[in-house]
């Protein structure tokens, strides 16, 4: 429990380290608010038992510390505000920025219901706990103010103030302990919920046609995993409640036990058990604020704790990616080797471990490749290594002959362009001058979506079409980047027979005309013979290769 307080605190100190004068000054004036209280309880209790009126000078005095308390603890809170904000501000561009540069794998692997939760619930979590900072520092600035109060008033009351205090302290601490244990069940539940959320919508077509799987994932998916996150936060909130109203009846008992015994004080004067009375109700607030925060406090333990896995997880060996647009510092293309190159998956349990390799693989500029294979054979993850996206474990990638070095992979990789078979389409083609050429008609003419998809304003009109003109619109930003090398994986799986034919006997001879280098991942064998030369992966085993005046049509 103190590593983990103190993991808390020092990831508390590092968030706020940026902004040190802004929170100290935001201390300072907390201190101050809360001592201005304390002073504020003296004043009242003094003219409360005087016998005399309260003079001009009382009055001033009393003036001044009342707006003195108001304006330092609403400019501490201000500042507080200030650096919540900037304090989200700042994680989630380190979040954003560490996802954009995390290796491939570690993305996949993490999947997105759990990456979303992080970027959106946890980040707001320290949001509202960066925010409790300053009533935080004002609360326990005026508890230790008031303790300091009832020690001159007198000593026995502040040993009977202090018991009260270590009591609810420790039924506090109990409270944390158990809490935590439901709060952290409803944090993963929200997990879980987020992938339920991704699968009714990704999935929809499925659920209205499955009518057990819908019911199922309705009533035992999502109402399951929401009742388990309701019961979850029910609980800890019962004993959070509990122990709050604990620590309230502590604070009656031990006041009406002092009025009681009031012959026990070793003084009569009522100054003393009034003071006693006045500091004890209003230290109340204060300490049932410090109380209210322990759960926000609890949640941002969790919600750092889960940062700082995203962040060990998507720690990057390639830090420059986020740098400004820069010249290639890497030759044109003239030819690609993949050299014994080897890649192996993690291992699952009950099963053997997927390896891909060791594959050589040679490829010139102005030539056609196809690789092809049956489903699970390693195609994608060859494509993924060639493309830089995977490190091999074993083996090199050759540019024109020079290994291309850690350094100069991500220019390496600015040499293709990909259409995925899980590709995502922007709809913003990020090529300045091009978008506006009458190409981009001519583009949408051949491959029939001038109908649908026009350019406006440097972006399309819509990319709310089927999959296949998705990945037609897909091919004309592949065209207007340039670039001297494509990939299709799988293209043509989604397209109707005449543009098949079209993509194949057209399309990549004219690309190759052009001096592109292609690689393509097919299973359309009676367009073999397009290819210059042919790979068949089987079990990430590259085992056949031909050429073109060896590969026929089936």
């Amino acid at each position: 429990m103190m590593s983990q307080a103190n993991s808390l605190a020092q990831e508390t100190f590092r968030i706020l380290k940026p902004f040190w004068w802004q929170v100290a000054l935001s201390v300072i004036l907390g201190i101050a608010s809360g001592l201005s209280v304390t002073a504020l309880l003296a004043c009242i209790n003094d003219a409360l038992n005087i016998n005399e009126p309260p003079t001009i000078r009382m009055a001033l005095f009393f003036a001044g510390l009342c707006i003195l308390t108001v304006l330092s603890a609403t400019l501490s809170h201000l500042l507080t505000n200030y650096i919540g904000q900037w304090v989200v501000s700042g994680l989630r561009r380190d979040l954003s920025a560490k996802v954009l540069v995390a290796p491939i794998e570690q993305l996949e692997r993490y999947r997105s219901h759990r990456l979303i939760p992080v970027l959106l619930t946890d980040v707001e979590t320290i949001s509202t706990f960066a925010l409790s900072v300053a009533p935080m520092i004002i609360s326990f600035t005026v508890t230790l103010g008031c303790l300091i109060y009832l020690t001159m008033l007198s000593w026995q009351i502040l040993i009977i103030t202090l018991a009260t205090l270590v009591l609810g302290t420790g039924a506090q601490y109990i409270a944390r302990y158990f809490g935590m244990k439901h709060i952290l069940s409803a944090r993963n539940g929200e997990d879980e919920l987020q992938s339920y959320y991704q699968a009714i919508s990704a999935g929809a077509k499925e659920l209205r046609i499955q009518r057990k799987r819908r019911q199922h994932m309705l009533e035992e998916q999502i109402h399951g995993t929401v009742d388990l996150i309701c019961q979850s936060n029910i609980r800890a909130a019962n004993i959070f409640i509990s122990a709050e109203t604990f620590g309230s009846i502590l604070f009656f008992a031990v006041i009406g036990v002092s009025i009681a015994f009031q012959a026990i004080w070793s003084s009569t004067d009522k100054t003393i058990l009034g003071g006693f009375v006045l500091v004890m109700l209003y230290m109340k607030g204060p300490l049932e604020q410090l109380v209210n925060t322990i759960p926000i406090i609890s949640r941002a333990k969790i919600a750092f704790q889960r940062i700082a896995e995203l962040s060990w997880r998507f720690s990057s060996p390639e830090p420059h990616l986020l740098t400004s647009d820069q010249p290639l510092a890497i030759e044109q293309p003239q030819r690609i080797e993949l050299c014994n190159v080897c890649y192996d998956y993690p291992i699952v349990p009950g099963s053997e471990p997927f390896r891909l390799g060791p594959v050589n693989l040679t490829i010139e500029r102005g030539e056609i490749l196809f690789i092809v294979g049956e489903n699970g054979c390693g195609k994608t993850t060859l494509i993924k290594l060639l493309l830089g996206l995977y490190t091999p474990h074993r083996g090199e990638i050759r540019l024109n002959g020079q290994p291309v070095a850690p350094e100069h992979r991500d220019d390496y990789r600015q040499l293709f362009t990909t259409i995925f078979a899980d590709y995502y389409l922007f709809d913003k083609p990020m090529h300045g001058q091009m978008i506006a050429s009458i190409d981009v008609e001519k583009y949408l003419q051949r491959l029939d979506l001038a109908h649908k998809v026009s350019i406006h304003d440097g972006a399309f009109t819509t990319t709310d079409l089927s999959t296949g003109q998705r990945k037609r619109l897909a091919l004309i930003n592949a065209w207007l980047e340039e670039r001297p090398i494509l990939i299709f994986d799988e293209w043509a799986a989604d397209q109707d027979p005449a543009f098949r034919r079209v993509f194949y006997t057209e399309l990549l001879p004219e690309l190759k005309a052009q001096g592109k280098m292609i690689i393509v991942i097919s299973h359309d064998d009676r367009y073999f013979n397009v290819a210059d030369h042919l790979i068949h992966m089987q079990d990430g085993q590259a085992i056949t290769e031909r050429s073109k005046q060896t590969a026929q049509p089936a």
